[in-house]
């Protein structure tokens, strides 16, 4: 191939760390990388604001060159020639000149980095994980030593424009503003505009048309600002809407619009079909009956007609409105003309046509509001059936799919066809208004005197009130308004019927409401919506037997004027909420502009008829609803999260600006659990808690690194565990807090550190925890004294943040983890944590080193053997059952995750599914029911129970607190509460009772018993010291002589000083120990002061030691201890 003449052009000069260098970069096509000429460093940049060409057209100076079409398929051969990845970049020039002169480097950018190049491909489909994979590589790739990827061949754009190669596109003449027109020209013009002008008159007419043109207007300015806000694609209004209020809005409207448009295609069809009837009447003839059959028959042939033709294709459509624009414009011509040249004969005189006249017009003006059909007409009457004819100005919009640049041609294309549309109708108005009579006999020999003009005690078959043929009898060829009549009534009645299907079939692609989908199958190159234009003639024929032209008119202008309702106040919601996002390149818009037209639209529907307004709205209403309950798996980034997010920010700032006060505080929990899934009755305490009144943040501490894949799952499978079983919590988490991670410093790891991190990070502003919620640690005992000791620093540092704490005991242990059956996530997990770049191997946080309980033994055994943590997909699980895998294969990558966390929450939604069916062993087998008793224990109705509140010592209110609130939720609303205090001696017993009733009562506390324990001082039993030596006796004996301080045995150490300091205390609790067992033994829950843990006076093992005593063997135990702070008050 020959190679072309170069053009010379100069790069960009760029200041290098070499003074007398200097670096030109000029942009090639992929044509100029596959070459590797040693002359393209002087490569020209031309460019037509969207590419680069690398060849010149060989334009010297004579003037001849190539054509270019040869060039263009010379270059598309060797592009095809060129691998994958460098087709899909443009390759980059390099050229380096030194002093001593230049040398030239050519070759492709993209063969020597791995960075991808700003192209229009990277920023198609944000939310396909698949599009950032094959096109821009992740930060992860940017930053690892691995091979780099290969960009696939079909990925993303490519595959779109292959898809899309062979449909028809149009420019914004043909494609809009000819749809417009021709929509907007429909069955008005020539059958009712001079019925509104008899009506109204010429100046009210003219107001109609104003009116109209202003909606419209303020509805096109709004539309062109949402067109031109990114890449608009096939659905027209209900896309518009839909990514730009969300789906339930665009949902709603897009099905009444599209209902709306069918309907319209019957109006425009009933009336072709009654000029068809008139013209067989002015020839003296009929099809049956010259009436409401004739229409009917005329009606359905004529859209079977029509839809046939849509069937054909869009380019046979398009090729039938431009055939029928220039005969509605020669009809135009031919009324406008014979206006001006005036009556040709005295028949046409004594039927009212008497030629512009000014005395005629002045006559005209005012409006003369008759009654019809039995209907008093009035000026929203009256622009009630006007108004359809000046809502084709969405024909563009709704082929959006089908334009060759949406954003460009339907501002464009829709403004100027209102424009022209709007001047053509007041031009009529007044034409007609000075030209014809309201009323005219026909009679000519009455034309002396002008006796034809009166009608008074005779009905008058002739003027503007009493014939629709007005038009015909002023143009001075009558045969071409019939013609133009047929033609603007087609034409509407086409594009009505093309824009219904386009739409609906784009709503039932996106599933938003059920038994839809099946008609978004599109066929052919073009993915003609045959299934929805059968729909669509179904309706547009049912309406089409009605025959009645102002019946049917009043019933759809509802529908269109709350769908242009709706695009305003997308346009005013957008400016509002201003995201980041919205940045529409249409600048000639203003939010109050839209705002004015929603108000109006919403008043002209009241106007002209409150009860089918009240009917349109409640079925908008009904449909947003339908879609709100459905709640679709669908992320378009609307104005409507926008403003969420915008709400939340300025309600977080003004209430850090609201002081505190003891009447509005609220528990604000932190539960330290691990993912949700592996401790479920914690995390369900918490949400009783916290239920619809204030937050509730589930923490987790991950010793290991996490990869950002890993960390998305981990964050992401934890939300859709909560959104499963009905939640409203935050996930949070902190990973790599093994060998002094998350900030822990030399020496400094483990769960300490870890929930540390999420106690000073988590919240924000005055929405952060107050509250610290964590399993007790039964494996206290047996464990590492790291982890013991970790456990236990954990406690003081809750406190030492001044943080409510409370500890849940739940039996033998509260981790799930190697029970329930969560296969899918696991495996997902270690999946994602593969696929990234390798971490640090650590030790994983271990249940004992998460401060979670841990069975003392092994937990009941639902199959021989239990399977690991994280289980490799692929793998068989230990028990020898398959891996959980989705669609025969393991999740693998974090869209996986995401696909099968959608599909678990959607089964979810289906039904009420009980609990033994939410929560499986593994390999999918039912749990024991004692398993599934303790699991769901939070979640279970108690019944006639009891809850236990032993209110030890006043840490400012929130022992007694936390339980109220508990006996407050619907499941254990039957409980009584149950109030224990002690007495601080036997003498003064009656009156403290008396004085803790009287406070309760003021906290307005709602309690059944209140008993006050005086014996606390006593002696406890000797079987009670028994119990506590065997508690105890694993660490009294232990050597801490050549250990350093901070090692963790010098801490887990009780010595005999240590109990001999604590004895007193130590007594008291085996003393509360038997009192618990005489009286709590059989309580729902029972819910205790927690023992103060103070710093370097009690030792680890001898504070759980405690905790041991309090809560062995009996029923759920909450430890409870406020920051000593009043949470309540009785003040009003």
């Amino acid at each position: 191939m020959p190679m072309k003449k170069v053009r010379k052009l100069s790069g960009v000069a760029l200041e290098l760390t070499d003074p007398t260098a200097r670096f030109r970069v000029n942009r090639v096509d992929s044509v100029a990388a596959g070459m590797h000429h040693s002359n393209l460093g002087a490569l020209v940049e031309e460019g037509n604001g969207h590419a680069n060409r690398a060849f010149s057209d060989d334009e010297d100076d004579d003037g001849k060159g190539c054509c270019r079409e040869e060039e263009e398929e010379a270059r598309d051969a060797v592009a095809m020639e060129l691998p994958a990845i460098r087709r899909m970049s443009s390759a980059y020039q390099g050229t380096i000149t030194g002093m001593g002169g230049g040398t030239q480097y050519g070759g492709a950018l993209v063969q020597m980095t791995r960075e991808a190049l700003p192209r229009l491909d990277n920023y198609r489909n944000l939310m396909s994980i698949a599009s950032g994979r094959d096109k821009r590589p992740t930060l992860d790739e940017l930053r690892e030593n691995a091979k780099q990827q290969s960009i696939q061949q079909d990925g993303g754009a490519g595959a779109e424009a292959r898809g899309s190669k062979g449909s028809v596109k149009f420019g914004w003449v043909q494609g809009v503003m000819v749809r417009c027109m021709l929509n907007i020209w429909g069955v008005m013009l020539f059958l009712r505009l001079s019925w509104v002008v008899a009506q109204s008159g010429v100046g009210e007419g003219c107001l109609v048309i104003l009116l109209s043109a202003l909606v419209t207007t303020l509805t096109a300015l709004s539309m062109s600002a949402i067109s031109t806000n990114g890449q608009v694609k096939a659905g027209g209004i209900y896309f518009m809407i839909s990514r730009a209020l969300g789906p339930e809005f665009g949902a709603a409207v897009g099905l009444i619009y599209s209902l709306a448009c069918a309907v319209g295609t019957a109006m425009h069809t009933v009336g072709f079909a009654e000029s068809v009837g008139d013209l067989l009447r002015s020839l003296g003839t009929q099809i049956v009956d010259g009436a409401k059959n004739d229409i009917r028959i005329v009606g359905v042939s004529a859209v079977i007609i029509m839809l046939c033709i849509c069937l054909i294709g869009m380019s046979w459509e398009a090729k039938a409105q431009m055939g029928l624009l220039v005969i509605l414009l020669i009809a135009i011509a031919d009324f406008i003309i014979g206006a001006f040249v005036g009556p040709t004969n005295e028949e046409e005189v004594a039927k009212g046509f008497i030629g512009l006249n000014a005395t005629l017009l002045a006559h005209n003006f005012w409006s003369d509001y008759r009654e019809t059909d039995g209907q008093m007409q009035s000026f929203f009457s009256i622009f009630s059936i006007f108004f359809p004819s000046a809502t084709g100005i969405l024909a563009g919009a709704n082929i959006s799919g089908d334009l060759k640049d949406p954003s460009s041609a339907i501002p464009k294309g829709t403004l100027l066809a209102i424009l022209v549309t709007t001047i053509s109708y007041l031009v009529f108005i007044v034409l007609a208004g000075a030209s014809v009579l309201r009323d005219a006999t026909g009679n000519a020999t009455e034309i002396t005197g002008w006796a034809f003009a009166n009608c008074t005690g005779a009905h008058c078959q002739w003027g503007l009130h009493n014939s629709f043929q007005v038009m015909e009898l002023v143009s001075i060829f009558g045969p071409l308004i019939y013609a133009g009549c047929f033609a603007a009534t087609l034409s509407s009645a086409l594009a009505s019927l093309v824009s219904a299907p386009k739409v609906f079939q784009a709503l039932c692609a996106d599933r938003l409401y059920p038994g839809l989908h099946w008609f978004a199958k599109g066929y052919g190159k073009s993915n003609e919506a045959y299934r929805s234009y059968a729909l669509a003639f179904l309706i547009a024929l049912a309406f089409i037997l009605i025959a009645e032209l102002n019946a049917i008119a009043p019933l759809i202008s509802n529908f269109f004027l709350a769908s242009y309702a709706l695009v305003n106040f997308c346009t005013f919601h957008a400016t509002l909420a201003k995201p980041i996002g919205w940045r529409p390149t249409f600048k000639y818009y203003n939010m109050w502009f839209s705002l004015a037209g929603f108000v109006i639209c919403i008043a002209i529907m009241f106007l002209m008829s409150w009860i089918t307004a009240v009917i349109t709205l409640s079925g908008l209403l009904a449909l947003y609803l339908m879609v709100m309950y459905r709640n679709p798996d669908v992320n378009w980034g609307s104005s409507t999260q926008a403003q969420t997010y915008t709400s939340a920010i300025k309600s977080l700032q003004r209430l850090n600006e609201v002081r505190e006060h003891v009447k509005n505080y609220r528990p604000q929990v932190l539960v330290l659990c691990g993912r949700p899934s592996a401790r479920p009755p914690l995390v369900d305490l918490g949400h009783l808690l916290t239920r619809n009144v204030s937050l509730l943040v589930v923490g987790d501490v991950e010793l290991e690194p996490l990869s950002h894949k890993a960390r998305n799952c981990v964050v992401r499978s934890g939300n859709s565990w909560l959104r499963r079983h009905n939640i409203r919590a935050f996930v949070a988490t902190v990973d790599g807090c093994g060998a002094g991670g998350c900030g822990g410093g030399q020496g400094g790891s483990g769960l300490d550190v870890g929930a540390r991190a999420l106690v000073q990070a988590a919240g924000v502003g005055k929405m952060r925890p107050n509250v610290l919620l964590i399993g007790y640690k039964a494996d206290w005992q047996s464990c590492p004294p790291r982890n013991l000791r970790q456990y236990f620093d954990v406690l003081l540092m809750a406190l030492d943040h001044h943080l409510g704490l409370a500890v849940l005991r739940n039996g033998d242990f509260l981790d799930y983890r190697k029970i329930l059956d969560d296969d899918n996530e696991s495996a997902a997990i270690e999946a994602a944590a593969r696929s990234s770049t390798p971490a640090p191997q650590t030790p994983q946080a271990t249940p004992e080193e998460e401060g979670k309980e841990e069975p003392e033994g092994p937990p009941p055994p639902l199959k021989t053997n239990m399977r690991s943590e994280l289980t490799v997909p692929g793998n068989r699980s230990p028990s020898g059952s398959p891996v959980v895998k989705r669609n025969g294969a393991p999740p693998s990558t974090v869209g996986d995750v995401g696909a099968m966390e959608g599909g678990m929450f959607k089964m979810f939604k289906k039904g009420k599914e009980s609990e033994a069916d939410v929560y499986r062993g593994i390999g999918g087998v039912p749990l024991p029911n004692d398993v599934l008793h303790k699991l769901t224990y939070f979640r279970r109705k108690q019944g006639k129970g009891v809850i236990d509140v032993w209110w030890l010592y006043d840490d400012g209110g929130l022992t007694l607190l936390l339980p109220y609130l508990i006996n407050t939720r619907g499941n254990w609303a039957g409980c009584r509460l149950r109030v224990f205090a002690l007495a601080n001696s036997k003498d003064n017993l009656e009156m403290e009772q008396i004085s803790i009733a009287n406070l309760l009562s003021k906290f307005r506390i709602d309690y059944s018993d209140l008993t006050m324990i005086r014996d606390i001082t006593q002696r406890p039993l000797d079987s009670s010291k028994a119990f506590f030596a065997s508690l105890i006796q694993n660490f009294r004996g232990r050597k801490t002589s050549g250990v350093t301080p901070d090692d963790p045995e010098a801490e887990n150490a009780i010595s005999e000083s240590e109990l001999t300091a604590q004895r007193e205390k130590t007594a008291r609790h085996l003393r509360l120990r038997e009192l618990l067992l005489e009286n709590s033994k059989d309580s729902n829950l029972v819910v205790m002061t927690l023992p103060m843990p103070r710093r370097g006076a009690v030792s680890a093992p001898l504070y759980m030691a405690w905790m041991e005593t309090l809560t062995r063997g009996m029923p759920p135990f909450l430890l409870v201890r406020g920051n000593q702070e009043s949470v309540l008050t009785f003040y009003s």
